[in-house]
């Protein structure tokens, strides 16, 4: 009884420290404002696709539609898909002159490289401005989104933001999982820390929506810096903060929305394929999970089992401010606040599931992604 009483102190008082650090990361993060200033530089979006046909106009509207910037050319990648993006996207763009769809199969998949490390590093070496912005195609932006970015870019003197778009999320996976994206750093990483360290261990990122300068880009070494990485958009920042630049994630909510599954079934293969890689070894993950589990599913369950009333009562402490760590953050990023926030450990049971299950297929070399395979050393056949 002693032995539950004080995992379950200890599981409270890690979740009681995540919750007040969630506090101090919503007061700090940075957000953008509303400007009347045009962008003047050449400003180059650049999307990857890959059997987006669901998504491309949207996205793609969005993008052409923007205000606020004088001199925008926006560079479309179709990666072989086989669904009639490409052809989406040519006619979404025909209102931009400026605007071109690539043809991804003149330049094929180079071994040792993943498909969206290879799309993005291709569009890079086509763009022609000063800033380049990365964007996914199931991202939709506001009218303003890449006006107000560039001018945080530009503003915070970084290199490279990460705006994170407010997450949608329907069906039941979606909804127990996608608001830990955001729940996640906003609980664990020192934001302002992380914005001015160079320190690498502090690299937070979305590779849906990057904002980079693109000379300091090019100096990193690009996203052949990161050819093998599944994680791609937290690899890239830590490449520019090795390279001594400077960069975090800031709120994008108000800039931009994104679905980035529309069923569970693509959600466990989308998690699955990289979850393997985001702790670094299968200690590293069993630990983090183990952490989690201490902190946000012991303190509920002792609050339900345990004999104790006192220990009953420590665990329905920790329990309700992990709710609440659930609920600011809900609120803060336009998502669902209840009753998913009720449903926190439920949510970090399935994260663990789905990062066994990732580890599983890795081990057993059936890790796949848009149509590809993903071999065991990162790179896709």
């Amino acid at each position: 009884m002693r032995a539950v009483r004080l995992l379950t102190a200890v599981g409270t008082g890690l979740a009681v420290a995540g919750t007040a650090h969630t506090a101090i990361n919503l007061r700090l993060i940075t957000r953008p404002s509303a400007s009347d200033d045009a962008i003047s530089e050449r400003v180059s979006v650049l999307l990857p696709m890959r059997n987006e046909a669901q998504h491309a106009h949207a996205c793609l509207e969005s993008v052409v539609n923007q205000r606020g910037v004088n001199d925008l050319e926006i560079l479309v990648l179709d990666d072989g898909s086989t669904d009639g993006t490409a052809e989406i996207a040519r006619g979404a763009l025909a209102g931009h002159a400026d605007s071109r769809v690539i043809d991804g199969s003149d330049d094929p998949l180079p071994a040792g490289w993943l498909g969206k490390p290879w799309a993005c590093e291709r569009l890079t070496r086509a763009a022609g401005g000063s800033v380049l912005v990365f964007i996914d195609a199931d991202v939709v932006l506001e009218p303003t989104a890449l006006a107000q970015a560039i001018s945080l870019l530009r503003s915070m003197q970084a290199d490279l933001i990460s705006p994170y778009p407010r997450q949608l999320a329907d069906g039941l996976l979606p909804r127990l999982i996608q608001p830990l994206l955001q729940w996640s750093w906003l609980t664990t990483v020192p934001l302002r820390a992380s914005e001015v360290s160079r320190r690498e261990s502090l690299a937070v990122a979305n590779g849906q929506f990057l904002v980079a300068d693109s000379a300091v880009l090019l100096r990193t070494g690009g996203f052949a810096a990161v050819r093998a990485e599944v994680l791609d958009d937290v690899a890239l920042m830590r490449a520019v903060k090795r390279a001594g630049g400077r960069g975090t994630v800031v709120d994008g909510t108000s800039l931009a929305t994104c679905r980035m599954y529309a069923t569970g079934s693509e959600l466990v293969d989308g998690y699955t394929k990289s979850l393997w890689s985001a702790f670094g070894s299968p200690i590293g993950s069993t630990a983090v999970m183990a952490s989690l589990a201490l902190a946000y599913v012991v303190p509920p369950v002792a609050a339900v089992t345990a004999r104790s009333p006192l220990t009953r009562a420590i665990g329905l402490a920790g329990y309700t401010a992990a709710v609440a760590g659930r609920v600011m953050v809900a609120r803060r990023t336009q998502q669902r606040v209840l009753p998913d926030a009720l449903a926190h450990p439920v949510s970090i049971v399935t994260l663990a599931t789905l990062t066994a299950m990732s580890w599983n297929r890795r081990r057993r070399g059936t890790l796949t992604w848009k149509g590809r395979h993903v071999t065991v050393d990162g790179s896709s056949s």
